[in-house]
């Protein structure tokens, strides 16, 4: 405490940080509690909408039960998600190793940006980015590359086939470059020491970045994959309703549960259900972490997170 009270300034530093913590994080979890109602605007406030708003107990939560779209949204989160996890986190640490290897530094940086730049475009501008590829009459991929090569044009947002490698690499563009800084942070800690040792004794590159620079960032990797497993029944909403451009005809391999909620939503307006999505989703992401430390746990303490 007395240590901590001798740094004022790094206090008020973490205070914006807090305070979004709680705004966005923590008040808002009282909003789980309308997840049990059948919530109505009818009552001019939203305190006194929730009191008059009577309670169903379950009865939101049987909205994912009796869907008959429930296993394809399920499959489609879930199977998304252990990709985007599995394809995310390789192709992350490669290009973290890729730029720590870099002997320029100033093409290293310039690499860095072009690699971190995508993390901040938002879905939208993605989306454009995308169909200015894939638009069926004035698309790059159909006007420069498929019809100069005697290829019929592709119907891109029609075809189903396509669209999961689509996705796919839409997540690795936009999410691998923000990783890869992660895992190089974690990587420029490493002692500069255990290199120049292990080159002392002969280890090649790729020996040394096998047993000296994946084992060190084991931890970090550890801790990414279980905060990856804790947001797996969350799906990306930009990703899969922006950059499909909303087709219907790309529903059964594109709809996920923040998609398919999203658009009940719209048509029944119905508040309580959608609250009792966001809920069932985080019970089940908690769940996941909390199972997966487990493991961790029984294999390296050092690697849990709790």
């Amino acid at each position: 405490m007395k240590k901590r009270s001798s740094n004022p300034a790094l206090l008020v530093m973490t205070l914006p940080g807090l305070i979004l913590l709680v705004a966005f994080h923590y008040l808002p979890i009282g909003g789980i509690l309308i997840a049990f109602k059948d919530f109505s605007y009818s009552g001019g406030s939203f305190l006194k909408n929730f009191e008059n708003s009577p309670w169903v107990g379950l009865k939101n939560f049987e909205f994912f039960i009796q869907t008959p779209d429930a296993f394809i949204i399920t499959r489609n989160t879930i199977l998304y998600n252990l990709v985007f996890i599995a394809l995310g986190t390789a192709v992350s640490v490669f290009l973290a190793i890729a730029l720590n290897e870099l002997r320029n530094r100033r093409a290293a940086k310039i690499y860095q940006t072009f690699i971190l730049l995508p993390y901040f475009l938002s879905w939208i501008a993605v989306s454009y980015l995308f169909f200015g590829f894939l638009s069926a009459d004035k698309g790059i991929m159909n006007s420069m590359i498929l019809q100069p090569l005697g290829t019929k044009p592709v119907e891109w947002y029609s075809q189903q086939a396509y669209w999961p490698y689509i996705l796919i690499f839409a997540n690795l563009w936009k999410y691998a470059g923000y990783n890869a800084i992660v895992y190089l942070a974690a990587i420029t800690g490493i002692d500069p020491d255990y290199y120049e040792a292990a080159s002392l004794d002969g280890a090649s590159k790729w020996q040394q970045i096998r047993h000296i620079t994946i084992p060190s960032i084991s931890t970090v990797i550890t801790l990414m994959v279980l905060l990856g497993i804790g947001r797996m029944f969350f799906a990306d909403f930009g990703l899969f309703y922006q950059v499909p451009l909303n087709s219907g005809a790309l529903f059964e391999v594109t709809n996920v549960i923040d998609t398919y909620v999203y658009r009940a939503l719209m048509n029944s307006g119905d508040i309580g259900m959608s609250a009792a999505a966001s809920t069932f989703q985080a019970f089940v992401g908690f769940v996941l972490v909390v199972l997966s430390n487990w493991v961790v746990r029984r294999i390296d303490k050092e690697k849990a997170i709790f």
